[in-house]
């Protein structure tokens, strides 16, 4: 094979015009004329950077290995002669907008020891789109907040005089064995926070025993982000999960489920709470950056800022298929032969048809808040499984996410009945300082559960039960009947005559 053609920075400026369009890539010079008006981000940004390194913009937004797989060896010109690079060429090219200065730096990682330090710090850190795509939520925040604070509306009920000298936080997850009853919740574009985004996550994920769900919109592609992993000391390693949206084009959908297949991941977590996105104002507010793209979303339309605002997850969700129904489940076991959870269960009625549809688990979640407000809070929809369909502990795994950012939350969370918990927005703010800060995070949530565990009298997770836990504050919130309202009725003026079941 024939070396790489060597090319000076005087050549490449030359091919500066949507015509004859060329950019630099770490190191790589690419011929991006036909690429670029395809570009799902558009041609401007591509533009902005003809002749020149386009490396950083790059770098922030894409996976290191999505111009080899989107483009062919013909459009790799050469590399560049580093020895003619000057200041002047590598100059940010003139309209690109400045950097944020940040008026806060992040403090030593040894000073955070909560998770709600990781927020202060990322509130004060991240660049202003980034806080408020990730720190957003839906309409008037309602179940956002109450999200968290219905934990503190429940109360231990701790036994005294045990030996709680050794303790062990152990659980099965889907017939893994970890070393702590939470998950990392799937999340979009973790690149935002750091540049290595989901894989600084896997690899935290990795050294601490626990799984992490990748999501369909991550910054990298799932092969990028699970050969980014070492092999594992460990005899059985924690698995990877994967997260899916179902594309409008359902052939797209099944092709990413193939890949993911043959990664060696079997375990399927469908997303059923978002057929669209909430109206989340803090992030309509900010205007986004319209080269955001997820590299395994091939038909996500062009972000673009529009008469709504600039909302990130609107936008970029907009290939979601909004007719996904129980009817579809037949066509995902058609092409996904591992086990499936479905993510976003908000009612007892909807946990016992997906406990009759066989599925291997559910997901107590409303989607951080971020898409119905007033949906309830995700320990309350746990109660509701207890009073409505006790039968389906019994039939699959139930997982809790929302709300959750301490050791206790997820011991009350345990104790009533959940397999496990999972946590997003704090693995977020976690991935402000990359790997170690995903690992700092871990430890310090399993020093809270041990504690705990201690403090409530149990030295196993296998020893939590129900009456550890006084919920008699929020036990009138639960819902008393399985379906329909126990005294309101229908009656209705100058509605439509035919309805639709549901």
């Amino acid at each position: 094979m024939a070396e790489p053609k060597l090319l000076s920075t005087e050549e490449v400026l030359k091919h500066n015009t949507a015509k004859d369009l060329w950019i630099v890539v770490d190191g790589q010079v690419w011929d991006m004329t036909e690429f670029a008006p395809e570009h799902p981000g558009g041609i401007g940004i591509i533009l902005q950077y003809a002749g020149r390194d386009a490396s950083q913009p790059y770098n922030e937004f894409h996976a290191p290995s999505l111009l080899n797989e989107t483009l062919t060896t013909s459009n790799l010109v050469g590399t560049l002669d580093i020895s003619t690079i000057s200041d002047h060429w590598a100059e940010p090219p003139p309209q690109q907008n400045p950097k944020v200065q940040l008026k806060n730096e992040k403090p030593p990682l040894e000073t955070v020891i909560s998770t709600h330090d990781f927020e202060a710090v990322a509130e004060k850190t991240l660049a202003p789109k980034t806080w408020a795509f990730y720190s957003s939520a839906a309409t008037d925040l309602v179940t956002h907040k109450a999200n968290r604070s219905f934990f503190d509306r429940m109360w231990f009920r701790p036994r005294i005089l045990r030996d709680i000298k050794m303790r062990d936080t152990r659980v099965r997850i889907m017939g893994h064995e970890v070393d702590l009853p939470i998950m990392v919740s799937p999340a979009a574009l973790a690149k935002l926070v750091h540049l290595d985004g989901e894989k600084a996550i896997a690899k935290g994920c990795q050294s601490k025993g626990i799984i992490q769900c990748v999501s369909t919109n991550a910054s990298f592609s799932i092969s990028d982000i699970v050969s980014s992993l070492s092999p594992s000391a460990s005899p059985s390693p924690p698995p990877i999960f994967f997260q899916l949206y179902v594309s409008k084009t359902r052939s797209a959908s099944e092709s990413l489920l193939h890949r993911v297949w043959s990664l060696g991941i079997r375990t399927l977590f469908l997303t059923v709470d978002s057929p669209l996105a909430g109206k989340r104002e803090a992030d309509e507010r900010v205007r986004m950056d319209e080269d955001q793209a997820a590299p395994m979303n091939s038909n996500q339309e062009k972000p673009i800022n529009d008469k709504k605002g600039g909302g990130l997850g609107r936008i970029t969700g907009s290939f979601i298929d909004e007719s996904l129904n129980w009817g579809d489940l037949p066509w995902l076991r058609a092409h996904w032969k591992g086990r499936v959870v479905l993510k976003g269960i908000m009612c007892a009625s909807d946990a016992k048809r997906a406990a009759e549809e066989q599925v291997d688990g559910i997901v107590l979640s409303n989607h951080g808040g971020r898409n119905l407000d007033t949906s309830p809070p995700a320990i309350l929809i746990l109660l509701d499984l207890h009073r409505n369909a006790p039968e389906v502990f019994e039939q699959m795994e139930i997982y809790v996410d929302g709300g959750i950012r301490r050791g206790t939350d997820i011991l009350k969370a345990i104790c009533l009945g959940a397999t496990a918990v999972s946590l997003g927005r704090p693995f977020l703010y976690s991935l402000n300082y990359g790997q170690e800060g995903v690992e700092h995070l871990v430890d310090l949530l399993k020093d809270e559960l041990s504690i705990a565990m201690a403090l409530v009298g149990i030295t196993s997770l296998a020893q939590a039960h129900p009456g550890l836990v006084n919920t008699n504050d929020v036990d009138y919130l639960i819902p008393t009947t399985l379906e329909g309202h126990p005294y309101a009725r229908s009656h209705r003026r100058g509605m439509p005559l035919r309805e639709t079941k549901l």
